[in-house]
């Protein structure tokens, strides 16, 4: 089989796009014909061996969410069947996935819901549950409060931009590098949208809340970033950090927000599934709901085929993606 994988860790261009040898399940496992593959940041991190909670053995195969046809089902695998149309996470913390099989748990590999396609499907566990926790369980958003998302027009952001409205939001500010990621957040029902490159953002934001910052932060930029929306929040804000695609780690003093009443939350969608199945499991659901009810719409920004997966990742380097990003293993490129 077509895999794209790296023997060394680095930019975009150590992803080679390779033969290898096709998996073949194990007990409670079953082997996917992937029909998509999801790009998520994590995957960058990965390549660069930067820190992450599993490690990144080489050579390594990125790729955390899938979506296919069940090709092969080894013994103790439930309901799942041959030929069944489904998504799924997989293990290591998310790896396999950059390739024409990937093999998965059977407790993480869910029918494909009707309505929905595999691109969406593949985007639905790290983009659109993290968009959800995040303001739900985490910041547990309140109608009528005031949301700054951070990278407003990537696989997150776009998702988060839509549920915080659906869920009451008084405001949604949407922060975006680009004038087309910041339009497309505007599409979405942000109320405002801003650059948060532009040196003076933090006082355009507190114009935008009236001088009394803001009740909810969705964050992933880290370094400076970080730092300044903390700076945005006004009393009993509350802060969710869900990655540091900078790869900037600057320390932040929690003794400087004590005086407001603030609060600092670290988000990993994998940790929930590991310690709170049944909470992750219902905010998943009740994604699928959000989108087949047609409340929230899966953004798309582009479809490749694996042999361009260093491409794809030079575009979320780039900042150049509106919504998620999605690998075609058969796809032939053009």
């Amino acid at each position: 089989m077509k895999v794209a994988q790296l023997h060394k860790y680095g930019g975009p261009d150590v992803i080679v796009y390779e033969d290898a040898p096709k998996p073949r399940p194990g007990f409670g496992e079953v082997l996917i014909k992937v029909e998509s593959a999801s790009v998520n940041f994590a995957d960058v991190v990965r390549r660069n061996n930067d820190p992450y909670p599993f490690p990144s053995p080489l050579p390594f195969i990125p790729g955390s969410e899938v979506a296919g046809v069940v090709e092969a089902v080894a013994e103790g695998t439930g309901n799942i069947r041959e030929g069944m149309t489904v998504f799924a996470s997989l293990e290591n913390g998310g790896a396999g996935g950059y390739a024409q099989y990937a093999v998965a748990k059977s407790s993480k590999v869910i029918p494909l819901p009707d309505g929905l396609t595999p691109d969406q499907a593949c985007s639905l566990v790290v983009a659109g549950m993290t968009a959800l926790q995040t303001l739900t369980d985490c910041a547990h958003l309140q109608s009528g409060e005031t949301v700054l998302v951070q990278a407003a027009g990537g696989g997150v952001g776009t998702y988060a931009v839509q549920i915080a409205k659906h869920l009451g939001a008084g405001k949604v500010i949407a922060a975006a590098s680009t004038p087309a990621k910041r339009d497309l957040a505007v599409k979405l029902g942000a109320h405002h949208a801003i650059d948060y490159t532009a040196p003076d953002w933090i006082d355009r934001l507190r114009e935008l809340t009236d001088g009394k910052g803001v009740d909810v932060v969705l964050e992933a930029t880290g370094g400076d970033v970080l730092t300044q929306s903390i700076q945005a929040m006004g009393p009993f804000g509350r802060i969710v950090v869900f990655g540091a695609a900078s790869r900037e780690r600057k320390p932040v003093n929690p003794y400087a927000m004590l005086g407001l009443n603030q609060s600092l939350i670290t988000y990993y969608v994998g940790g929930w599934f590991q310690t709170r199945p049944q909470q992750a499991v219902a905010a998943l659901l009740r994604l699928i709901g959000l989108i087949k009810s047609g409340a929230i719409q899966v953004q798309i920004g582009h479809v490749l085929p694996l042999s361009q997966a260093a491409e794809a990742h030079r575009i979320l380097a780039a900042r150049a993606s509106a919504g998620k990003i999605i690998l075609k293993p058969w796809l032939q490129a053009s």
